[in-house]
């Protein structure tokens, strides 16, 4: 069974074909047909007959009066009415019967209900957090986290299969700079320049057996691995899990006698003819492209720059047959990404494969003043102290709700609040209750009404017929979303779903309704609502739980 807007669509488009005639010339466009503003203008509305108008030769008016009787005999008792409005527009009303037919859909397509909506397949890989083992994750790679996470199981429910990747910066000065500083402490010194400060600096050096006396590189190394695997377990508690922990190390490895990756990616770039030698250095021609200027890949003293590690990642990427590379990245790479998609065009890839997604800011707020944070002093609140303050399912989703390229604040004190102020506490909420009202109507009566949620000669209340509608958006919405890597969408449309739930809840008694055939159909109602907040929670990883 199609999507009944679809089907609505499809019925407009016969009606408009068996009113112009077999013979007539297409339109210039596909009829639109959309939601009025306002309810009073009908449930949708379409420009049909402004469209056939030039191709008929006659006034819409006139054509809308002929068009209006050809969707009342295609549509039968599934069409309350239709009328005519200003130039020619239609607006439809559509009968009790036809959002029965709805809920039908929504109710037979399960908890899958809305995915594989993507127009075409890919394989996609989505590298996100990516942040230098060289401290504890904070709350802006919080925001990368969950963003990430939340895109991938968007772009996996519409129907893409995806690789979770993180990067890890596990080569260069930076990690040498860690073993220096975790040396310094164990020696009771002071932290080097462009070392690292924080207490976790001084654990590492307790930690790490003999760390003041073994060679620099053996206690960074060993540094980095600690770290690491304590970001793993601070992702893994905030519900993010990766398929591949890619070493930036591995990319400068030889092995077996082939070249390196970051070596083979420079004979890539020099067959096209795109490397040329200046002062010594090695430089990548991405003005070619349109970038700003060429780019550095190795300096004159023979050490390779980040640009040179982030080449290779992405021919390593590119051999692997991904079909599409999303990167979510930190507010301070703006100017990556002309530079990053020149120098994948240079490596002869398409550059439209490739996503490059700036996150902003986070600002935490409590008591309506800023949290301080200075990663430079060591003072940050961390990922994990973040969940430990307001819990897994308010941080996701106060760093869900807004979109990713806007900086956002966390209002602490709203988001441990059990309220209805707070979105979370109110989505979730709304998915216990009708928990409890199923739970109450009983499983027996919860699966006779799934198995004849309608029957004829319902009549609905004005917030049914709204809840109906706000369901069948959900696909459409979800689609869009993914395609848009516009995971707020989500978090709006649950919230906005819970609201239209609560009235339909306050309006329409479930259980005890006038008659076994409504309470039926409400019941069914609340389980197609109950399936559909919990998948939105879901993909935006947050609970839906069944008593609050």
């Amino acid at each position: 069974m199609s999507h009944p807007v679809d089907e609505l669509r499809a019925a407009v488009e016969r009606a408009a074909k068996a009113t112009a005639g077999e013979d007539a010339p297409e339109p210039k466009s596909r009829p639109t047909l959309e939601r009025p503003r306002q309810a009073e203008h009908g449930d949708y509305a379409t420009n049909a007959a402004m469209l056939l108008a030039p191709v008929m030769g006659a006034k819409p008016r006139e054509i809308a009066d002929r068009l209006a009787k050809e969707l009342a005999d295609g549509l039968g008792d599934r069409l309350a009415r239709v009328e005519v409005a200003g130039p020619g527009f239609l607006n439809l009303f559509l009968a009790d019967a036809w959002y029965a037919d709805a809920l039908k859909h929504v109710l037979e397509a399960g908890d899958r209900f809305g995915a594989g909506g993507a127009e075409s397949f890919k394989s996609i890989n989505l590298e996100f957090v990516s942040a230098n083992p060289t401290g504890p994750l904070h709350v802006g790679h919080a925001r990368n986290a969950a963003y990430g996470d939340a895109l991938a199981r968007l772009l996996s429910f519409v129907g893409h299969d995806v690789t979770r990747e993180y990067y890890i910066n596990d080569f260069g000065s930076q990690v040498r700079n860690l073993g220096l500083s975790v040396q310094a402490r164990a020696r009771g010194e002071e932290i080097p320049e462009d070392g690292y400060q924080g207490e976790y600096v001084s654990t590492l050096a307790l930690e790490i057996k003999d760390a003041a006396d073994r060679p620099v590189e053996e206690v960074a190394d060993e540094a980095v691995a600690m770290m690491l695997e304590r970001a793993k377990d601070s992702l893994h508690a905030f519900g993010v899990e990766f398929d591949v922990w890619f070493s930036e190390r591995s990319l400068h490895e030889e092995r077996g006698g082939e070249p390196s990756a970051v070596r083979h990616a420079f004979d890539v770039l020099r067959e096209r003819g795109h490397l040329y030698e200046q002062d010594g250095a090695t430089w990548l021609r991405t003005t070619e492209f349109g970038d700003d200027k060429d780019r550095v890949v190795q300096r004159s003293n023979g050490d390779y720059t980040y640009f040179a590690s982030d080449i290779a990642y992405a021919q390593n990427k590119r051999e692997r047959g991904f079909d599409h590379m999303i990167y979510i990245l930190g507010a301070d790479h703006h100017g990556y990404v002309a530079r990053m998609k020149a120098a994948y065009q240079a490596l002869g890839g398409d550059p439209d494969t490739l996503d490059l997604l700036i996150m902003q800011f986070v600002h935490l707020v409590r008591g309506g003043e800023k949290v301080q944070m200075s990663k430079r002093a060591g003072e940050y609140v961390t990922l994990d102290d973040l969940m430990e303050e307001i819990g897994v399912d308010a941080a996701r989703w106060f760093l869900l709700n807004r979109s990713h390229d806007t900086t956002i604040e966390v209002d602490l004190e709203l988001a441990k609040s059990e309220s209805s102020e707070n979105p979370v506490y109110y989505v979730q909420y709304a998915h216990a209750r009708i928990a409890q009202v199923l739970a109450k109507a009983g499983e027996e009566r919860v699966e006779e009404a799934l198995r004849e949620p309608a029957a004829e000669g319902l009549e609905l209340h004005p917030s049914e017929r709204a809840l109906v509608m706000k369901l069948l958006a959900w696909p459409e919405e979800v689609t869009e979303a993914a395609e848009r890597r516009a995971v707020h969408r989500v978090a709006a449309y649950a919230l906005e779903l819970a609201q239209v739930f609560t009235a339909f809840y306050r309006d329409c008694r479930i259980v005890g309704a006038d008659t076994p055939e409504l309470g039926s159909f409400r019941l069914a109602l609340a389980v197609a609502t109950k399936r559909t907040i919990a998948r939105a929670l879901d993909l935006l990883g947050v609970s839906a739980p069944e008593s609050m």
